[in-house]
């Protein structure tokens, strides 16, 4: 087995896709195809056409559940450091609980911390400004660009730049991201101690909701796209901050928006990795290069590497059986 298993996947596709009996009739096609065009039951010995069917099943079958398990295993350890990542936040949460929350300052050390937090306001005014002269620069950049590039950049204007976990900053809350999940950080500006009882979280598979009982949700809303609800979890930090892990169940996406409500980032401008492709190995690298190739594809409403080697297949068999009736054939 190997990438011959898969050369016929396409034109199999098609015939499935044709049998509104599901696999039961597929099948039955494949034996009477047999049994009416070759010699296949009656060309061997007694027994062994059946001895043919069943070491091919047994063959195949034994790979299926092999597969199966390893997948279940994958599951259980993601399950196991799942666990433990949020025993981690957990023990955090506790520490943070039992440590002094108010604590006197003399009058020096008050001078000094507000000494420190006017340096500090001062060095993000800096870099504020620093910001803004850069993306003027940017601007003007791309001013003298192609056409094609400012028909892209027209497209992007009104998307946000991504944080620097590839996500966004709102003024309620604030989101992460990798390629496999993302994470949620909803604060509550109240004068008490949050409690869980206190809280509201909903997860579902396309949709979320935070917020306080009695209180309109802080997010509401239909998520970018699906989620493993039973792989997600939230916890609530120092009594003020809700904190939220979803896990993606497409892991070959990056998302631009948590929630269909939210202003649009610009993936484009996401950073996947904060190493070099130069420095990653052949085979990651080339994940990585497929992934973004995907990505810049799908965002100019491009196929994918994966639906144009379906499409090439389709177009194939098609040239190559002009008699049958293609117009009902999808691709999934």
């Amino acid at each position: 087995m190997g990438d011959d298993e898969e050369k016929y996947d396409g034109m199999l596709l098609v015939m499935a896709q044709q049998h509104e009996g599901g696999v039961q009739e597929l099948v039955n096609t494949f034996f009477s195809f047999l049994r009416r065009k070759t010699d296949f039951f009656t060309g061997g010995d007694a027994g062994a056409a059946e001895k043919l069917v069943m070491d091919a099943f047994a063959q195949h079958s034994k790979v299926a559940l092999e597969a199966h398990s390893e997948k279940q295993m994958k599951k259980e350890k993601e399950k196991k450091e799942k666990a433990k990542r949020a025993a981690k936040l957990a023990e955090k949460e506790k520490g943070i609980e039992s440590s002094p929350k108010i604590q006197e300052l003399t009058d020096e050390e008050a001078e000094q911390l507000q000494s420190e937090l006017d340096k500090k306001k001062k060095e993000e005014s800096e870099i504020e400004s620093t910001n803004k002269n850069a993306d003027k620069s940017d601007k003007g950049e791309k001013e003298n660009g192609s056409d094609t590039e400012g028909e892209e950049d027209e497209k992007d204007k009104d998307k946000i730049k991504p944080n620097a976990g590839n996500g966004a900053d709102l003024p309620h809350y604030k989101w992460t991201q990798t390629l496999s999940e993302v994470d949620l950080t909803v604060p509550f500006d109240v004068k008490f101690r949050i409690k869980g009882k206190d809280v509201v979280v909903d997860i579902q598979r396309r949709s979320l909701k935070v917020g306080l009982k009695g209180h309109l949700p802080v997010i509401e809303g239909q998520l970018y796209n699906e989620v493993k609800v039973e792989e997600s979890s939230w916890l609530l930090d120092d009594g003020k901050v809700v904190l939220v892990h979803l896990e993606k169940i497409n892991k070959m996406e990056w998302w631009s928006k948590m929630v269909t409500t939210d202003p649009e980032i610009n993936t484009k401008k996401i950073c996947p990795e904060n190493s070099k492709l130069s420095d990653l190995d052949g085979e990651t690298r080339g994940m990585v290069e497929k992934m973004m190739y995907d990505q810049r594809q799908k965002s100019m409403g491009l196929p994918t590497s994966e639906e144009q080697k379906k499409q090439d297949i389709l177009k194939k068999f098609m040239a190559q059986h002009p008699e049958m009736d293609f117009s009902k054939a999808k691709f999934s």
